[in-house]
C-alpha cells in the first residue's frame, strides 16, 4: 500500500505498480467474458449511477479498454427530445438494449428519473411515483427475458466531489464535464441523498439490487468495481482455434507501386517536437 498522495481523508491507496497489474488482469478476465457473451449469445446490462463526478465514466473507460466495440457498447443518452417525451418513460432506453452477444454499459439510464428529474423538477410527482412502482417490475421483464442486469451506484462524499470539481474548472482537457448542472448539485446536496436513499428503497430488490461502489478514491472504485462485475457473471473460458501467423508470399514481379509524392501524407509533427531541422509542418 502507498501513501494518499492526493488528498487527506482518503486513507491509504494502492501503488500505482499494484494497481495497473490488477488493472489488466480485470481487463483481461473482461475480454474472457466478451468471448463468452459472443460464443453463448448472452446479453449484459451494466447501469452506472451516481452523483456527478462520482468516477462512473473513468470506470466504463477502463472496463472497455480492450473490448471489441462491436460487442460492448456504451449508451450515454443525452436530455430527451420532444418526441421522446411524448413516448413511453423506458422506450428510448429499449432501443440500447443488448442484441446476443452484446454488452451495454448504461453511463447513466431510467433512473435519470429517480434522481435528477426528481430532485430538479423535470418529472410531475405522479410520473415520479409511477416509475418508482414500475421500475422493479420492468427489470424483471429483462431478467425474464434472459438479460443479465446489474446496477452500480458509485457513492462519493461531498467533500471529495467538490475537490474534483474545483480540479475540472482548472482543466482545459475535462472543463466540459463540469456543467451547470454539477454546480446546482452542489447546493443540493442533500435534495440527492434524500433521492437517491428514496430509490434504493423502491428498486433494490432481490432480483435487482443495487451495488455500492464507495468512489472517494477513484483507482480502488474501479478496481472494485470491475472484481464485483466479473464475480457475478457465470462466463467460462471459451476454446478458440489457434492463430498462426503465415510467411508473407513473394512480392509479385509484376506489379509496381504508385510513387509516394501521388499521396497526401499527413505532416510529421513529430519531427518539430524531437526538433529534426529537416522536418516540417
Amino acid at each position: 500500500m502507498g501513501k494518499n498522495k492526493s488528498g487527506a481523508g482518503r486513507g491509504p491507496q494502492l501503488s500505482d505498480k499494484v494497481y495497473e497489474a490488477e488493472l489488466f488482469r480485470l481487463q483481461s478476465e473482461l475480454v474472457k467474458v466478451q468471448l463468452w457473451a459472443r460464443a453463448t449469445g448472452a446479453r449484459i446490462v451494466v447501469i452506472f449511477e451516481g452523483r456527478d463526478a462520482a468516477g462512473k465514466g473513468g470506470t466504463i473507460k477502463r472496463i472497455t479498454q480492450y473490448l471489441s466495440p462491436r460487442v460492448a457498447r456504451i449508451a450515454a443518452l443525452p436530455t430527451p427530445t420532444d418526441r421522446e417525451r411524448g413516448e413511453w418513460y423506458y422506450q428510448r432506453y429499449i432501443a440500447h438494449l443488448p442484441a446476443a452477444g452484446e454488452i451495454v454499459l448504461f453511463d447513466r439510464s431510467w433512473y435519470n428519473r429517480a434522481g435528477v428529474e426528481r430532485v430538479m423538477g423535470f418529472c410531475t410527482p405522479q410520473e415520479y411515483t409511477r416509475f418508482m412502482r414500475q421500475t422493479p417490475i420492468f427489470e424483471q421483464m429483462l431478467i425474464d427475458d434472459g438479460i443479465l442486469l446489474r446496477k452500480y451506484w458509485f457513492s462519493v462524499s461531498d467533500a471529495e466531489q467538490l475537490r474534483r470539481f474545483r480540479s475540472r474548472l482548472h482543466d482545459p482537457a475535462r472543463q466540459w464535464k463540469l456543467s451547470p448542472m454539477d454546480l446546482e448539485s452542489i447546493n443540493r446536496w442533500e435534495d440527492f441523498s434524500r433521492a437517491k436513499d428514496e430509490m434504493l428503497v423502491h428498486t433494490d430488490v432481490p432480483a435487482s439490487p443495487w451495488f455500492i461502489v464507495e468512489s472517494d478514491v477513484k483507482k480502488h472504485a474501479r478496481l472494485n468495481m470491475m472484481a464485483h462485475l466479473l464475480s457475478t457473471i457465470p462466463y467460462t473460458d471459451v476454446p478458440h482455434e489457434k492463430v498462426v501467423l503465415p510467411d508473407r508470399p513473394p512480392a509479385s514481379s509484376g506489379y509496381v507501386r504508385p510513387p509516394r509524392e501521388l499521396t497526401t501524407t499527413v505532416p510529421d509533427h513529430v519531427a518539430l517536437l524531437m526538433g529534426d531541422p529537416e522536418k516540417n509542418i
